[in-house]
């Protein structure tokens, strides 16, 4: 996740011309055991997604990275968070499904929407899960001399 994050502001460090700047990178992704669940392809993929994760523990993990677009420093970190799901029935997650919400998020769940429900703890970073680890992206923008 920290390579691809830094591949991100990369590319977009390598195409400013608006004077200096500082790009930030992200990239978040849901991880049960050992295998990356990205963005469902469709509605029945989606309810694949959350039968393998219901009542089980998985990861999610963000990578992040800072790109001085003048100089070329760069740094990268990761922020890794365990999610427990609840015990979810097919009923439960056809009805989530049928949201529409799952379809754009990776691991099919939105922690910060109606997919809540299907949360039963966060153990780290909440809004890790959500997209992009608040905290420690402002101690990386501090340690960058921003706070």
């Amino acid at each position: 996740m920290a390579a691809v994050a830094l591949d991100k502001a990369r590319a977009v460090a390598r195409e400013w011309t608006g004077g200096p700047a500082v790009v930030l990178g992200a990239d978040t992704e849901v991880v049960l055991d050992g295998r990356y669940l990205g963005k469902p392809r469709d509605a029945a993929d989606a309810a694949r997604m959350l039968r393998a994760l219901s009542g089980r523990t998985h990861e999610v993990v963000t990578g992040l990275a800072l790109v001085d677009a003048a100089s070329g420093r760069e740094e990268i970190l990761a922020v890794t968070t365990r999610v427990t799901m609840i015990d979810a029935g097919d009923e439960e997650i056809a009805a989530y499904v049928a949201t529409g919400e799952p379809l754009d998020k990776a691991g099919a769940y939105a922690v910060q929407g109606l997919g809540a429900r299907l949360v039963a703890r966060v153990d780290g970073c909440f809004t890790n899960v959500v997209g992009l680890p608040v905290e420690t992206t402002r101690r990386l923008l501090e340690r960058w001399g921003f706070f």
